[in-house]
């Protein structure tokens, strides 16, 4: 038996059966909402929206399995995932017959769902979020969309989400709580106001997807009912009354158990994916909100803690039924079909205490037990985070199945507070999708998650005078190429240059999406449950939220340090070799015996990020500032709308993205070939940092973290035999806690498996069906990866402790 026991019998089971599911392409919902738009093309598009969520909830597919204590399923059968026309359907016509031959990330269509979909295709023609989004991209802008200079496929094929909503109030007031004030607000409106009127059509909206959400629990209550009825067990039939009982009262009203809580919650969870297809919806401060009830159900005998165990893993296992498909060029940026639903727990209290409690240690607990990719565990760090509990997490950790994902509260809600968040707030703050944090039920869409912009690349550029050299296109003006450079300086002002002009696009890029959102789209059960979009009538895209900050994400950060360090010793410094003869080895990918030569110097003696150099991190860091300097100034399409904030910040949380953007990026000056990936997050690149992980805490903690509120993504890989000694878990705690209390470091996070594991895997896949990776900020089936994504992750660096 593990450290932590294993799951019971029938939660075994139901793991097996979801790891045997064929993920298949579900179109109940995209015939569903079809059918619902072409009725209601006349009405305002978020009256429109509710009525489609209600189309929905009230007809598709429902079941209950037999092993599970909570209801609630996305689609027709577990592990298929919805095809969501409205945001994008181009993609999905062009690869029906691509689908089962992906190299990774794998789904599987019938002839007859194919058919369904293109019978629905010609209604989305120019009607959807993809269509209205390209459409409003000036061309000045659009081009770099399409060069995949600056990648915003997701904010138009999909909905926002990289949301925790108020799940504490759901649980605690019931939705009857949000259907009163969102009543009461309505009669005070006065409608003469055009204003006003656009309100009502949103609360009006509310109050139906309400009523659907309560038809929905209904049809399972019915459901379980109805199989009580047949059921010839006495124990299952009695849990199938219980659960008919329990879905006949939650979500609506107020939860009093830890089942009705769990179930509640899952019931939530499970539409907000129904009604948008948006991911990184996270699950917030969990051991925190669902305390009360667990602490109640002991005193009281309605529980205990094996019971309790059993409906988490139970929950654990419904959120693993969920399931995204995507076009195959955006799910080279989100390999292995990530969801990022994310669970945190730890941390401290609103009033500045230790967060730890029960609970916190049976997620742990049960997270382990069903050892999945979902949800995506975090553990706020502080101070004074227990000795124990640190210790429950590294024996989480050693399970290899890179989680817990380890945050730091001294950092985020310090830079929190620096941006106008109030401090209970700032105290509460949770973990969202992968590394990125939000307050749950108070923040807006993608507080990370919006263009993800290829600074290795743009330095290229920035190198050729403003002119792409693989496409030939000049997109801005330069300060020159760098063949007639004489110094260093002049490459820092081409960088300042075209960083700040290509900043200045990705915010337009942004800004179109977001419009186009806004426009096509509106998420009316998200809004109603995130604060204060029911005062202020306002939907989430409208600035409905307490506090809308936003990130983009930058990709490469590693190679551009290493790449300016290079430039600055090899070519100007020691002056191995002129800058027209490094820029032709690179346009010649360092093919031949004199670009190999050269390629080696820049490998071999030019300082790398990683390894605690200041010359080389002190540099970074200045460019990076560069970066940080110009997002600081632009404000998104909520600014002055009510939210607080409104504006940009860093972030380094660029999942998978490193891979497929190194695929379109030529030989870079820090001796990387074209094509090969860029390194992941802020790690170092591969092989690169030599010195321990010592030296690449230090080195990471010389970003300029504070600004980098989206996110500082740091991976970390060690073997299995790294941890088997206690002392030496002994040593990552101590570690860890270094990294967190005097350098000040954001993330951490660790793959524990070894380089011939995963090479084993690749050759024989049968025997790894249970082979879990963390990729980026999220773990996969190491499986499901494309080789590409799976060579990344076997190359990068085996730490010693």
């Amino acid at each position: 038996m593990s450290h932590f026991g294993e799951l019971t019998k029938r939660m075994h089971n139901f793991r097996e059966e979801l790891l045997n599911a064929k993920p298949m392409v579900c179109v109940e919902r995209a015939k569903l909402i079809t059918d619902s738009y072409s009725e209601h093309a006349d009405k305002p598009m978020v009256l429109r929206r509710a009525l489609c969520l209600e189309n929905i909830l009230e007809n598709m597919s429902i079941f209950i399995e037999d092993d599970t204590l909570i209801a609630g399923n996305q689609a027709s059968s577990n592990r298929s995932a919805p095809i969501f026309p409205e945001y994008a359907m181009d993609w999905v016509i062009d690869e029906l017959d691509e689908f089962e031959k992906r190299d990774g990330d794998v789904f599987y269509i019938t002839e007859k769902s194919k058919e369904v979909l293109r019978e629905i295709a010609p209604f989305w023609d120019h009607k959807t979020l993809k269509d209205r989004g390209l459409a409003g991209m000036p061309a000045e802008s659009r081009v770099f969309y399409d060069l995949g200079i600056i990648k915003a496929e997701g904010n138009i094929t999909s909905g926002d989400a990289h949301i925790a909503v108020n799940y504490e109030k759901v649980l605690k007031l019931g939705l009857i709580n949000f259907k009163e004030r969102t009543e009461k607000k309505m009669k005070e409106l006065d409608l003469t106001d055009y204003r006003n009127l656009k309100k009502s059509y949103f609360y009006r909206s509310i109050l139906i997807v309400i009523e659907a959400v309560v038809v929905f629990s209904k049809r399972y209550a019915d459901l379980a009912l109805k199989m009580a009825g047949k059921e010839t067990d006495a124990s299952r039939k009695a849990e199938l009354v219980e659960m008919s009982r329990i879905l006949n009262k939650v979500p609506y009203y107020p939860a009093e158990t830890f089942h009705e809580a769990v179930q509640s919650l899952w019931m939530i969870h499970l539409i907000l994916q129904i009604e948008s297809n948006g991911h990184s919806l996270s699950y917030g401060r969990m051991d925190q909100y669902l305390y009360p009830f667990y602490k109640e159900d002991l005193k009281s005998n309605k529980i205990n803690e094996a019971s309790a165990t059993e409906l988490l893993t139970n929950l654990w296992l419904k959120t693993f039924t969920i399931n995204k498909i995507r076009s195959w060029s955006h799910t080279r940026f989100s390999a292995g079909s990530p969801l990022y639903q994310n669970v945190t727990v730890g941390g401290q209290t609103v009033d500045k205490k230790d967060a730890v409690n029960p609970l916190s240690y049976l997620i742990l607990k049960s997270v382990a037990q069903t050892k999945l990719p979902q949800p995506n565990l975090t553990v706020r760090y502080h101070r004074g985070l227990p000795d124990d509990f640190m210790k429950e997490c590294i024996e989480v950790v050693r399970l290899g199945f890179g989680m817990p994902a380890f945050n730091s509260d001294e950092v985020i809600i310090s830079s929190f507070i620096e941006k106008g968040v109030a401090e209970k707030d700032a105290y509460n703050y949770s973990a969202i999708g992968c590394v990125e944090v939000a307050v749950p039920g108070k923040w807006g869409y993608r507080c990370t998650g919006m263009s993800f912009l290829n600074f290795p690349k743009s330095l290229l550029i920035a190198l050729n005078n403003g002119v792409d050299p693989e496409s030939g296109i000049k997109l801005c003006e330069g300060v020159g190429h760098f063949k007639d450079m004489t110094s260093f300086e002049e490459v820092m002002k081409a960088w300042e240059k075209i960083i700040r002009e290509f900043t200045r696009h990705s915010v337009i890029i942004d800004s179109c999406a977001d419009l186009a959102l806004e426009e096509v789209t509106a998420d009316v059960l998200c809004s109603a449950l995130t604060d204060d979009c029911i005062e202020r009538g306002l939907n989430l895209k409208e600035g409905g939220a307490v506090y809308d900050f936003i990130s983009d994400l930058q990709v490469g950060i590693a190679n551009l340090g290493d790449s300016l360090a290079a430039i600055k010793k090899c070519v100007f410094e020691d002056k191995n070799f002129t800058p027209a003869q490094l820029w032709d080895s690179l346009i010649n990918n360092f093919e031949g015996e004199e670009y190999k030569k050269i390629q080696e110097i820049l490998v071999d003696e030019a300082p790398k990020y990683g390894n605690d150099d200041d010359y080389i991190d002190l540099l970074l860091k200045e460019a990076y500032d560069i970066y940080i300097d110009e997002i600081k100034k632009y404000k998104n399409t909520r600014y002055g709308r009510g939210p607080i904030g409104g504006t940009y910040y860093a972030g380094t949380s660029s999942i998978s993205a490193n891979v497929p953007q190194g695929a379109g990026t030529m030989a870079t000056p820090d001796g990387r070939k074209a094509g090969e990936p860029l390194a992941e997050g802020c790690s170092p690149s591969h092989a690169m940092d030599k010195n321990g992980p010592t030296a690449v805490f230090k080195s990471v903690s010389k970003l300029p973290t504070h600004d980098i509120t989206g996110g500082v993504l740091l991976n970390q890989k060690v073997t299995p035999q790294m941890l088997a000694k206690e002392e030496d878990r002994m040593k990552l705690i101590a570690l860890i806690r270094t990294f967190f209390n005097r350098l000040e470091g954001f993330h951490v996070q660790y793959n524990v498996v070894s380089r011939d594991t995963l090479l084993d895997a690749q050759k024989n896949p049968e025997k790894y069906r249970d082979l879990i990776v963390r990729v980026a900020g999220y773990s996969a089936f190491f499986n499901v990866l494309s080789k590409q994504t799976q060579d990344d992750i076997i190359e990068r660096t085996e730490q010693a402790l």
